[in-house]
């Protein structure tokens, strides 16, 4: 992680050098300018790559938009995929400067890896949903009906968060079900039961809402028992610390809490 601190020294010592032969003033009107690329202390700037659980890829576009409107001259570029492959690639060396993971579980084994810089925080909160192509053809209406191998039902790999929560649904009901597939994310499996190739699937209360009349959603008390909740850490190898962490910020603030909210995600 960058020392901003140590900078902040290097900036004072370079300006007493330069004040006998400048006539700039402190109010940052000279022309010497920092370089390209560079912020002054405490301000933000540059880019940063977040990587995040595929669950928050609407709420965290628009955070993305609303940082860089926040901030003129910064770039937010995301990486949405099922938290365990962010880990994966995360631990395979692809760089990043902050990770939004689903669940504990896989912050955890990021945590375990040294990849995060600091605590994570616990930013929000999302419960499984049943759902079937519109009008529910199949007519399910309880996690059990997904036991039935006359329907077709797609679930996520029991390493990603939503298939590890789905696993626990299982083992607390005695249900058991044979799904036709695994998905590697739950925007996976959401994409099977648009597109008809699924009577139904297991995704996230959110997934259900933004795919609005595109689905039919079937709520299962038992959902309650296997709630994930979702952390966001800046990485230990960020390039852009100052502004990861704003970025981190920003998720936790009244306003991106708001957004997270008003997708259905809860409060941790």
């Amino acid at each position: 992680m960058k020392n901003i601190y140590g900078r902040l020294g290097s900036v004072l010592a370079m300006s007493a050098l330069l004040v006998a032969g400048c006539s700039s003033g402190v109010d940052g009107s000279d022309s010497t300018a920092p370089e390209s690329g560079s912020a002054a202390p405490g301000e933000v700037s540059g880019n940063i790559t977040v990587f995040a659980a595929a669950s928050l890829k609407a709420t965290f576009t628009q955070l993305g938009t609303m940082f860089e409107a926040a901030h003129p001259g910064t770039d937010v570029a995301f990486n949405f995929a099922g938290s365990s492959d962010l880990v994966a690639q995360l631990t395979q060396g692809a760089p990043g400067d902050v990770f939004a993971s689903a669940d504990i579980a896989n912050m955890t084994k990021a945590l375990d890896a040294n990849l995060i810089s600091g605590e994570p925080e616990n930013f929000a909160t999302n419960t499984l949903i049943i759902v079937t192509p519109p009008g529910n053809p199949k007519g399910i209406a309880s996690f059990a009906d997904l036991a039935d191998t006359d329907n077709k039902v797609v679930i996520c790999a029991p390493q990603v968060p939503c298939g590890a929560a789905t696993t626990k649904v299982e083992k607390t009901t005695g249900v058991d079900i044979t799904p036709v597939s695994e998905e590697s994310s739950v925007t996976d499996v959401l994409g099977k039961v648009t597109s008809g190739q699924a009577d139904a699937g297991l995704v996230y209360v959110t997934d259900a809402s933004g795919a609005g009349e595109k689905v039919t959603s079937v709520a299962f008390e038992e959902s309650s028992g296997a709630v994930n909740t979702y952390p966001i850490a800046v990485l230990s190898d960020s390039g852009n610390s100052a502004a990861a962490k704003a970025f981190e910020a920003l998720v936790m603030s009244e306003e991106g809490q708001k957004i997270l909210a008003d997708a259905g995600f809860t409060a941790p």
